[in-house]
């Protein structure tokens, strides 16, 4: 079976299951940056113990990314995604009994292993089921994902954290996550990569090994990349909610309203955002993006200098759009460049530095805000700093000489 005999029904039905997976995921990680407030209150934690809360799954998360995407590619995408559905499931339940902050820690930290094998064993099922020209719309549809929950989250949070409390929260998205294992096993069956492979190319897949891969300079530019927008985009949303309740007054519920219009325009940044860099021209992916990422950190400065909410929700709203564009970039062009047979193990590769920045960004910024007593301006400051590093991994980028094949 090869791409080409993947009905489009058969794609669809697969697309729609991997968004849900994709949508409980987000929605654990989006929902835990404001159940850590209750957490916080209930056991007694400081700003820097926040933050290592909300760094700790993403250490096991970046931990688990390359050996998750090599698994895929040589176990298979459905295996591996099965197994990272289960155990995250398994740990999101377990997160309501957690005692004390040792507890917490360890029980995030699992939590993030399990879900490592996730999106490189995702990634790998999209550039096995479709053919190139529509890999960057089936990316987009995965990563709106992202702005969708974070659009009903900030209103869900807020009303199940004040009625059922986060403890039952977290069992019932457990639940739900044993629910989607069980139609991933039903429902998703693949051809091999390597027939999809030979069949676009028209010769045998070319072996590669991880040795090899990790030379690859394309690799080493888009880890950098992804390190940066994920410590741009991680440090807003773990930190935005308490940023808004401590330095600009708000309640929780006026919180869930105020983010619920960045929410908007980040689902429109991403499924658009997959169409535009399907249509454009070879190279020109890095010039947009570089673009994307200067207006990213003029826009941060902007954020944290707004003397009012209205523009500080006003320049959130605008920046959510240009990190979605890059955010959407960068997986497509590991998707379009390399062969479908190594998408798991290069999309672990690449990912890793996105996961490493979602475990640095919130703890380093809760440090930050202690150590300037309750100042977010030194965050604000770093987070500026990652955008500018962004726009010389992209522009820097060469897919030309650094690409391992032309897939």
């Amino acid at each position: 079976m090869t791409t080409n005999e993947v009905t489009k029904k058969s794609r669809n039905v697969i697309l729609a299951l991997l968004f849900l997976g994709w949508s409980l995921g987000n929605l654990d990680r989006y929902i835990m940056n404001y159940a850590v407030v209750s957490i916080t209150g209930d056991l007694q934690l400081d700003a820097s113990s926040t933050g290592i809360i909300l760094s700790a799954f993403f250490l096991g998360y970046a931990i688990m990314q390359i050996p998750g995407g090599w698994l895929a590619d040589k176990f298979g995408a459905k295996r591996i995604l099965l197994m990272a559905v289960i155990m995250w499931s398994i740990f999101t339940g377990l997160t309501a009994i957690a005692w004390s902050l040792t507890a917490m820690i360890v029980i995030r930290f699992l939590f993030g292993i399990g879900e490592g094998g996730f999106q490189p064993s995702s990634s790998k099922i999209i550039a096995t089921i479709f053919p190139k020209e529509e890999r960057g719309r089936a990316m987009s549809i995965m990563l709106t994902s992202g702005g969708i929950v974070s659009l009903i989250v900030p209103l869900l949070a807020a009303y199940l954290l004040g009625t059922i409390g986060w403890r039952m929260m977290f069992i019932i998205i457990g639940a739900i996550g044993a629910i989607i294992a069980y139609l991933y096993w039903k429902y998703i069956q693949l051809p091999k990569a390597e027939t999809v492979d030979a069949a676009e190319t028209g010769s045998p897949a070319v072996k590669v090994s991880f040795k090899e891969l990790l030379k690859t300079p394309l690799m080493w530019n888009l880890i950098i990349a992804y390190f940066c927008i994920y410590a741009v985009n991680w440090g807003l949303v773990s930190w935005i909610p308490t940023y808004l309740q401590k330095n600009r007054g708000l309640d929780l519920m006026s919180i869930g309203w105020a983010q619920t219009i960045p929410a908007i325009t980040t689902i429109i940044g991403v499924y658009g955002s997959g169409y535009i860099i399907d249509k454009l021209p070879r190279g020109m992916e890095k010039v947009l993006g570089s673009i994307s990422c200067a207006v990213i950190g003029l826009l941060l400065y902007l954020m944290f200098t707004a003397k009012t909410v209205t523009l500080f929700i006003g320049y959130q709203t605008v920046v959510s759009i240009f990190i979605a564009f890059v955010i959407t970039l960068l997986p497509v062009i590991v998707l379009k460049k390399l062969p479908s047979s190594i998408t798991g193990s290069a999309m672990g590769i690449a990912n890793t530095g996105g996961q490493l920045a979602g475990f640095v960004t919130p703890m380093a910024i809760g440090f930050m805000v202690d150590a300037f007593n309750g100042s977010f301006d030194a965050a604000f400051w770093m987070l500026i700093g990652f955008a500018l590093i962004c726009i010389v991994s992209l522009v820097t980028l060469n897919d030309q000489k650094g690409a391992l094949l032309k897939a």
